[in-house]
């Protein structure tokens, strides 16, 4: 394959206005051999090449089934342990808690295992620790506590796997713990049983998987088991696929393989709304089916984490568990609330965020710090910083004694998670860990510098070549008017979209900008034409965050090439396509 920079410009753009050459996704060849030989058109096979599917492929990529792509569940290191565990201790009806962690992953993993639980007449117990006051996973005080109270096994969901501290605790005083995990080790801990499809020993090739889909696997296998000691599960497991889907987007893992199967099945069961949670804040949020992954991660999601960001932790799991609809009801009204605030003190952190990264151009990766911060909000903000600045953002709220926690977003080759590891064994941090692309840590303030020194050491290089002739990979050119729904519904077929299947990337080529308007939030509408007349509708968001705001509001005549994405735009009952700008270039 032609390397991304030696290939031709699309449109000649070497650079644009964000400073990045674009390049076609897709090879000619891989196109047309779609198109001859699984019978796709124009768009969709330009789409499959683009991901690497070949013809004999595609069927199964368009329409992928969880009868076809599901996995034997044993293949993990661990599993048959951890269910003969579970089921032992529920036979002999023993007090079990789910011990989950406080965003969407846990909290839909913990739904999954209450309602599964639920249909065999087995009530689980939750705990969800508070972000600020516990932090996150399991410790030794949160064992002791649960055992005093009478727990007779616990069941870690989306965390536990790297809290050695805290397992050696449990063992201490005798408390069994089941671990379900995906996050990254480093050895492994004392348990009963481990899995976890990111243990050193797991050949199970899952790793891509969220804890949602490790817990649906888990379930598929209890479920066996259990119909096997003669138990009589009154649950359709299929029904928790919508939950394993949630999770699964709203991880940000990568979507392919079974993740892409979970959420695209998952989206289906969801469309049937039997789950009291998710039609409450469906309500709440003004969406109905068909639903799509943009509802989970930037509409229904978001809600969810405003419990454990800036509210009650265990609010998700509750809502996405209850069958009461009142109840539903009455936490999706709490959540959107809280989503509010998180809001408010989101906008205020991402400023005072900015000016502190836009004093750092020479560093490879941006740390900021202040004291008062949210720490359930840092995590955004390390986000906002990573996709304005184009590279590893670190921020650190630093509470009155002088403790901050950090969270971090990286770039594509850039591995932060495993530098997060070793600097907490080089005793700069308290605590420090997560995946490749994002991470956590506990610091003292009096070693941020000391941190921050060593980090860029560590990644200056990385991030350097991971930066250098940056380039946008593009799937097509269009006119105006081919931005409509039926390209909408094109390039919905070859979803669900996320990491290592991204959403589609178009240009729209040679027009000017007819309208541009700046609106509240610093997003910009816009509408642009072609040399004929035709016109295309768009939306910047954030456009006040980079040059590209400003460039449509002064762009005059001159003409532009457009690169974005198409996007459905449901509004008042009506649908339309919008065209989502992501950069720009001059055509002239």
């Amino acid at each position: 394959m032609t390397s991304q920079h030696a290939q031709p410009a699309v449109l000649g753009v070497e650079r644009s206005e964000r400073g990045r050459k674009w390049v076609p996704r897709a090879e000619d060849a891989a196109v047309t051999a779609l198109q001859q030989q699984a019978g796709l058109d124009r768009i969709q096979a330009s789409l499959l090449a683009g991901r690497h599917v070949t013809p004999e492929k595609a069927a199964g990529f368009l329409e992928p089934m969880l009868k076809a792509d599901l996995p034997d569940p044993s293949s993990m290191a661990g599993m048959d342990q951890a269910v003969s565990t579970i089921l032992d201790a529920m036979e002999a009806r023993k007090t079990i808690v789910l011990f989950s962690d406080y965003d969407v992953d846990g909290g839909t993993s913990a739904a999954q295992m209450i309602r599964w639980g639920r249909g065999l007449g087995f009530d689980f117990g939750l705990h969800v620790p508070d972000r600020i006051r516990d932090g996150y996973g399991p410790s030794r005080q949160a064992f002791e506590k649960l055992k005093a109270d009478g727990a007779e096994l616990v069941v870690t969901l989306d965390c536990g796997a790297a809290a050695h501290d805290a397992l050696h605790g449990a063992a201490e005083i005798d408390l069994p713990v089941v671990v379900i995990d995906h996050h990254l080790m480093d050895g492994l801990p004392p348990a009963e049983a481990i899995v976890n499809p990111n243990r050193p020993d797991d050949q199970s090739g899952l790793g891509h998987l969220a804890a949602a889909g490790v817990t649906f696997l888990l379930i598929v296998a209890l479920n066996r088991a259990a119909k096997q000691r003669g138990m009589t599960p009154a649950l359709d497991i299929r029904e928790l696929l919508g939950l394993a889907a949630f999770g699964t987007v709203c991880d940000v893992v990568p979507m392919v393989g079974l993740n892409r199967t979970i959420v695209k099945q998952g989206l289906k069961v969801m469309d049937r709304q039997r789950i009291a949670g998710l039609n409450a804040l469906s309500a709440i949020a003004n969406i109905a089916p068909p639903f799509s992954s943009y509802h989970l991660g930037f509409v229904l999601g978001p809600r969810i984490n405003a419990g454990g960001r800036i509210g009650k932790s265990e609010m998700g799991a509750q809502l996405l568990s209850t069958d009461d609809e009142s109840k539903a009801h009455s936490h999706a009204i709490e959540l959107d609330r809280l989503n509010r605030e998180r809001r408010g003190l989101q906008d205020d952190m991402v400023r005072a965020a900015i000016e502190q990264a836009e004093r750092q151009d020479n560093r490879a990766v941006i740390i900021v710090a202040m004291e008062g911060w949210h720490p359930g909000i840092i995590g955004i903000v390390a986000g906002r910083l990573k996709d304005r600045f184009e590279r590893p953002a670190i921020v650190i709220g630093i509470d009155e004694e002088g403790v901050g926690k950090g969270s971090g977003r990286s770039i594509k080759g850039v591995d932060l998670g495993t530098r997060f590891t070793e600097a907490l064994k080089a005793g700069l941090l308290e605590a420090g860990g997560g995946h490749a692309m994002a991470g956590g840590l506990t610091i003292w303030k009096d070693r941020i510098a000391a941190f921050s020194d060593w980090i860029e050491s560590q990644l200056s290089a990385e991030v350097a070549e991971a930066s250098q002739s940056p380039v946008s990979k593009v799937d097509g050119v269009l006119s105006p008017a081919a931005v409509n729904l039926s390209l909408v519904d094109a390039i919905e077929k070859v979803g669900p979209y996320g990491p290592q299947n991204p959403s589609p990337v178009f240009i729209v080529a040679d027009v000017r900008v007819s309208f541009a308007k700046r609106l509240q939030g610093g997003h910009v509408r816009f509408t642009a034409q072609d040399r004929g007349g035709a016109s295309v509708s768009g939306i910047l968001f954030q456009g006040d965050e980079t040059s590209l705001g400003q460039t449509l509001l002064d762009a005059g005549e001159r003409h532009l090439h457009l690169l974005g994405q198409v996007k459905r735009n449901s509004w008042q009952g009506r649908d339309s396509a919008d065209f989502q700008l992501k950069d720009l270039a001059w055509a002239d």
